[in-house]
């Protein structure tokens, strides 16, 4: 038998060390070539290991969590030798040239199932905190006519013969309300354990009464505002570097934000014109027709579209236009980006993000597509909210993020010297800043340039 060490290959320029998200395969693991082995994290993208050689996997490094040096042994496999394993000089020569990161080592005795590669514990999976014990199989049933005549003396025990129960759940249909049976479902309460006349619905009395019952026997049923344990969770993966990220950003930058209003009914009505005629395009949200507007505007004011290197005391202003969208998925907050939107049309642009959309929450980016950008635009959707203060995504020095549209009445001039109150459709415009690099003044001036365009939408499609 040979062993082969797969080393945590280079996965990124600049990238010394990954963390490892998750694990596919265990000590004892029978593994194929190019079958997955773990995912690694860095910081620009989870990337999948894949097994060069088939066989038994026989050491990892370390748990899920940890950090792992580029060149470290990430996994151990043992091979069969037979026909294909040759000298340990001479497989490990073929093998480094054709793998580099997968080095053979010599015969060795394997190590007790479920050693690891490092010297910390072995992690055995966290249990969960205590919960509130489900009711016993044989709860007790309430009669209905206990219920009516209101015994003085407390209930007795209606429990059903064991046959009878077992008939009753089988063949017996239970007749409730759409209201009795959400809330049973809501307390997590079986509507065949409730005894009531054949024919008969079962009421919110008779459920009440079952409660009652329950109670006087130590059974409680779950609720949505009983305490529950206490949780701990590992702050692991997407969710360390958000951290890490946010903290840095925080910690380094001297945020501002300003936000304003802006009138955005003839914006949303050119918008539904365009996606009744779209045809096979996608369908349009806020969101590219907004960044065709910076695209616009940020010509005029550079020092917005820069990323600011602080070690070195370097800005550079972008000549181009690589927005970075904010996008919500299950590991997580990522910001993939959309590279020279400048020379993207509203079409275009609507395409990509819906892309950059879909790979985000497939887990599907590349590192290409998540670094590099120059300003970042972040926005929660339907979800809304009447102004936002989003933090920068560093090294950028900016960061927009538009909020909820809402209807409200506002005075429209006439034309006859006078006001009329009409229905509009308005939203907040958010924009934080970094303020080593960008005033006030230039911030609240960009809006104002952006306001324009974004209540005259017209001039989005102007040469």
């Amino acid at each position: 038998m040979a062993r082969f060490t797969f080393k945590l290959p280079d996965i990124g320029e600049g990238i010394s060390e990954a963390e490892i998200v998750a694990w596919h395969v265990a000590v004892g693991d029978r593994v194929e070539e190019d079958q997955s082995l773990a995912d690694m994290m860095t910081d620009k993208a989870t990337v999948e290991m894949e097994s060069p050689v088939a066989g038994v996997v026989v050491e990892i490094a370390g748990e899920v969590g940890d950090q792992v040096s580029i060149g470290a042994p990430l996994v151990v496999i043992e091979t069969e030798g037979e026909g294909e394993v040759a000298s340990p000089a001479t497989e490990g020569a073929t093998l480094e040239a054709e793998n580099p990161g997968v080095e053979e080592v010599a015969d060795k005795p394997s190590p007790p199932r479920g050693e690891g590669l490092g010297e910390g514990p072995v992690s055995h999976g966290e249990g969960g905190a205590g919960e509130t014990p489900a009711p016993h199989p044989d709860q007790h049933r309430v009669d209905r006519a206990q219920r009516d005549q209101g015994h003085a003396g407390g209930m007795t025990d209606p429990l059903l013969p064991a046959g009878e129960r077992e008939q009753r759940a089988d063949h017996a249909p239970v007749l409730a309300s759409p209201a009795v049976r959400a809330r049973a479902r809501d307390l997590n309460v079986d509507l065949s354990a409730i005894r009531v006349p054949d024919g008969e619905r079962i009421r919110h009395a008779d459920l009440d009464a079952y409660l009652r019952y329950n109670a006087a026997q130590g059974y409680h049923a779950p609720h949505a505002n009983r305490a529950r344990g206490d949780e701990q969770v590992r702050v692991i993966g997407m969710r360390r570097r958000i951290a890490e990220n946010m903290a840095a950003s925080k910690r380094n930058i001297p945020h501002f934000t300003y936000v304003d209003e802006i009138d955005v009914t003839a914006l949303e009505d050119m918008r539904a014109d365009l996606n009744a005629n779209r045809g096979e395009r996608p369908k349009l949200t806020l969101l590219p027709l907004l960044i065709v507007a910076m695209c616009r505007t940020l010509p005029d004011f550079p020092m917005l579209n820069a990323r600011y290197d602080d070690e070195a005391g370097i800005v550079t202003r972008s000549g181009r236009v690589h927005v970075g969208m904010a996008a919500q998925t299950d590991a997580g907050l990522t910001v993939p980006v959309i590279r020279d939107a400048q020379d993207r049309n509203v079409w275009q642009l609507a395409t990509e993000i819906a892309r950059l959309a879909n790979a985000a929450r497939a887990g599907k980016l590349t590192p290409q597509e998540l670094g590099g950008g120059t300003i970042t635009v972040t926005s929660l959707g339907p979800l809304g909210g009447i102004a936002t203060t989003p933090v920068i995504n560093r090294p950028e020095v900016a960061i927009i993020g538009p909020n909820k549209i809402v209807e409200r009445p506002v005075f429209r001039p006439n034309g006859k010297g006078g006001d009329d109150i009409v229905r509009a459709k308005l939203m907040n415009l958010s924009i934080s800043c970094d303020h080593r690099v960008v005033d006030g003044w230039d911030a609240a001036s960009y809006v104002q340039a952006l306001k324009k365009y974004l209540e005259t939408p017209v001039l989005l499609f102007a040469d």
